[in-house]
C-alpha cells in the first residue's frame, strides 16, 4: 500500500480516512426545494418562503453522531442560506450557513450541506440567515435524540411535540421590512404571534390522553420579542435546554427569549376538558398573544377566544430573572456520551481572557445602526472563512473590534473580527445599558451561563457566579440595564458568528465573528474546505489547494 500513498495527495488520503471514521455513524439524506408560495398564518394569503411546500419547514429527526446530508435547491429570486441554531458543527464552520463562513446559494442553484451532530442531543431549529428571509418562513425544528444505549433521565414520553413560536408581520413582506431597514428606519411593532405557523387562536388542536406524559420542545424562532409559554392549569417539568439535561424543576410558565429552545414534560393530570396553550409577548409595551388547544381525548368542552388570557406576574422582570437563575444543569444525567454531564469542571479552570461586550444604538450617516463595543458590523465582499482559508488580504482584520467597550466616539462601521486562541478558556460579559431585553447567540459552541444581574458588571460580580451547575447553552438573554456572564471553552477551530438574535439589530450591525485559531493545521482540529463549497467574491477563482507529501 506504500506505493499508493506515495502518489496520492495528502488531501485525498485524509478525506478517505475521515470517510472511514464517519462510516460507522448513520447518514440521513434530505432533498429540499426552497420556493415562494402563499401561506395563511392569519387565515388570509401572504407570500412566504416554503421548504418542499411546507410552512414551517420539515422537521429534522436525528440521533447523536448522525451525518445529515441536506441538499438545498434555491428557487427564490435572490441568494439564500440556511443556518443551524444551536448545532455545534465540530471543526466545520464552512457548513455554518451564515455569510461570514459560506457563500450564498445563487437563484436556480443548489448546495449540499454535510453536517454531523457530533456528541449532541437536544432541541434546536434551523432558519434562513440572509437578508430578512426569517420574516417569511423557511424555519423548522431540529431534534437530536440520544443513542439507544445512553440513558435518558426521564421515562419515554407518550408523545413528543415541537412548538415553533415567534412574533410575526402579516402586513409587511420580508422585502419591505428589509427596505425599511436599508433606508435607516426602525421596524414597526409586529402584528401577531404564531404557533407552528398559525396565528389564529384555537384553530389548531393537540389531542392528549388522561394520565399520559408528553414532551414539548419549544423554540422561539421569532424576530425580536421574548415570549411566555404556558399550558393553563398544567405544570411543566423542564428537562432539557439546547442540548443540556437540566435539574427537573416545575414551572407554570416559561419565558423563552429569541433564539432559545426548551424541552418540558407535561403530565395530563387535570379534569378531561380542553385547555389553552398560550403564547404571549413579554417585556413589550403592547401585549400580543395566541392560543392553541390542548384537547383531552374524552373532552366534551371546547374553548373560545374569551378563555384566552395574558395575565402574568406583576413584576415581569424580577420574576423572569429569578426563573432564569433557577435553570441549572443536571450533573447526574448522561449527555450524548455515557459520562455524566458534570464531569467537565468548568468552575475549576482559570480564565485566560475576559471580553466585555456592550450593545449600543445610534445613527450613522443619519441611518439607524446597532453596534457591539462601538463597532457596527458590515459584510465584506467575500465570506471571512474563505478569505482566511485562501489567505486573501484586505477582506478583514483580526482585532477590528476591541475586547472592552470604549467610551465616546460614537459608532463606526467595520467588518468586526475578534481573534482568539484554540483551547483558551474565556469569560464573556454581555453588558446591556439599554432598556430592552436582549438575546445573544454564539455559533459553534455552548457556553456556561455563570451569572446575571441588574446594573453594571465588575470583577466583584464574580463572587456571585454559579461555578457548580450553571446551564450550558448557546443562546442567552440579557435583561434591561443588566449583565449576563458566560464561560466558553474555545475547543472548536473556525470562524464563528456571535450575534444579537434580534434580527433587525443583527442585520444593522450588532454582530461580530470570533476567529478561533490554531497554528497547527491539522484535521484533528479543523476539516478542509468542502469539495463542493461555493466560491464567491475574491475567492471565486481560487483553486482548492492540494498538499502533497
Amino acid at each position: 500500500m506504500g506505493w499508493w500513498l506515495k502518489y496520492c495527495s495528502l488531501w485525498t488520503v485524509m478525506t478517505i480516512i475521515v470517510s472511514l471514521v464517519q462510516a460507522e455513524d448513520p447518514y440521513r439524506f434530505f432533498d429540499w426545494r426552497v420556493t415562494y408560495g402563499n401561506i395563511y398564518p392569519l387565515g388570509i394569503p401572504q407570500r412566504g418562503i416554503l421548504i418542499n411546500g411546507q410552512f414551517p419547514g420539515p422537521e429534522i429527526y436525528s440521533v447523536t453522531n448522525d451525518n445529515l446530508i441536506i441538499n438545498v435547491h434555491n428557487d427564490l429570486d435572490e441568494p439564500f442560506l440556511l443556518s443551524w441554531n444551536g448545532v455545534q458543527l465540530r471543526k466545520n464552520s464552512y457548513q455554518d450557513g451564515v455569510y461570514g463562513t459560506t457563500c450564498p446559494i445563487p437563484p436556480g442553484k443548489n448546495y449540499t450541506y454535510a453536517i454531523q451532530v457530533k456528541d449532541q442531543i437536544g432541541s434546536f431549529f434551523y432558519f434562513p440567515s440572509l437578508a430578512f428571509h426569517k420574516a417569511a418562513g423557511a424555519f423548522g425544528g431540529l431534534r437530536v435524540l440520544s443513542r439507544p444505549r445512553i440513558p435518558v433521565p426521564f421515562p419515554e414520553p407518550a408523545g413528543d411535540f415541537t412548538f415553533l413560536i415567534g412574533d410575526w408581520y402579516s402586513h409587511h413582506d420580508h422585502k419591505n421590512l428589509k427596505a425599511l431597514l436599508d433606508r435607516g428606519h426602525r421596524l414597526p411593532f409586529p402584528d401577531k404571534v404564531l404557533i407552528n405557523g398559525n396565528g389564529v387562536s384555537f384553530s389548531s388542536s393537540l389531542t392528549v390522553h388522561k394520565g399520559k406524559t408528553y414532551r414539548f420542545r419549544i423554540s422561539n424562532v421569532g424576530l425580536q420579542h421574548s415570549l411566555n409559554f404556558k399550558i393553563v392549569d398544567h405544570q411543566m417539568k423542564l428537562v432539557e435546554v439546547e442540548g443540556t439535561h437540566t435539574i427537573q424543576s416545575m414551572y407554570s410558565s416559561l419565558d423563552i427569549h429569541v433564539g432559545q429552545s426548551y424541552s418540558v414534560l407535561v403530565t395530563m393530570d387535570q379534569p378531561e376538558k380542553d385547555y389553552s396553550i398560550v403564547v404571549a409577548t413579554r417585556f413589550a409595551a403592547k401585549k400580543i398573544l395566541v392560543g392553541s388547544t390542548l384537547h383531552y381525548s374524552n373532552s366534551r368542552q371546547s374553548l373560545s377566544s374569551a378563555s384566552l388570557s395574558a395575565r402574568g406576574p406583576a413584576d415581569e422582570l424580577d420574576w423572569s430573572i429569578k426563573q432564569a437563575r433557577s435553570i441549572r444543569t443536571n450533573l447526574t444525567a448522561s449527555g450524548p456520551r455515557p459520562n455524566p454531564q458534570g464531569s467537565y469542571h468548568y468552575g475549576l479552570i482559570n480564565i485566560s481572557r475576559t471580553l466585555v461586550l456592550e450593545s449600543s444604538a445610534g445613527l450613522v450617516k443619519r441611518k439607524q445602526r446597532y453596534a457591539i463595543n462601538g463597532v457596527s458590523f458590515v459584510h465584506s465582499d467575500t465570506p471571512l472563512k474563505l478569505a482566511d482559508y485562501f489567505n486573501i488580504r484586505g477582506v478583514f482584520k483580526v482585532g477590528s473590534i476591541p475586547d472592552q467597550p470604549r467610551r465616546g466616539g460614537g459608532i463606526r462601521l467595520d467588518t468586526a473580527v475578534m481573534g482568539a486562541n484554540h483551547r483558551a478558556f474565556i469569560e464573556i460579559v454581555f453588558q446591556n445599558r439599554e432598556k430592552i431585553v436582549q438575546s445573544y447567540h454564539l455559533d459553534g459552541y455552548s457556553f456556561w451561563v455563570v451569572g446575571m444581574d441588574r446594573g453594571t458588571w465588575s470583577h466583584a460580580s464574580r463572587r456571585e457566579y454559579n461555578l457548580m451547575d450553571a446551564v450550558s447553552r448557546s443562546t442567552t438573554q440579557v435583561y434591561p440595564e443588566s449583565w449576563t456572564a458566560v464561560y466558553v471553552a474555545l475547543d472548536n477551530v473556525g470562524m464563528w458568528n456571535l450575534r444579537s438574535e434580534f434580527w433587525a439589530r443583527q442585520y444593522l450591525g450588532q454582530q461580530l465573528y470570533l476567529r478561533v485559531y490554531s497554528s497547527v493545521h491539522s484535521l484533528r482540529d479543523e476539516y478542509l474546505v468542502p469539495k463542493n463549497a461555493l466560491l464567491c467574491g475574491r475567492a471565486s477563482n481560487m483553486q482548492r489547494p492540494i498538499i502533497t507529501p
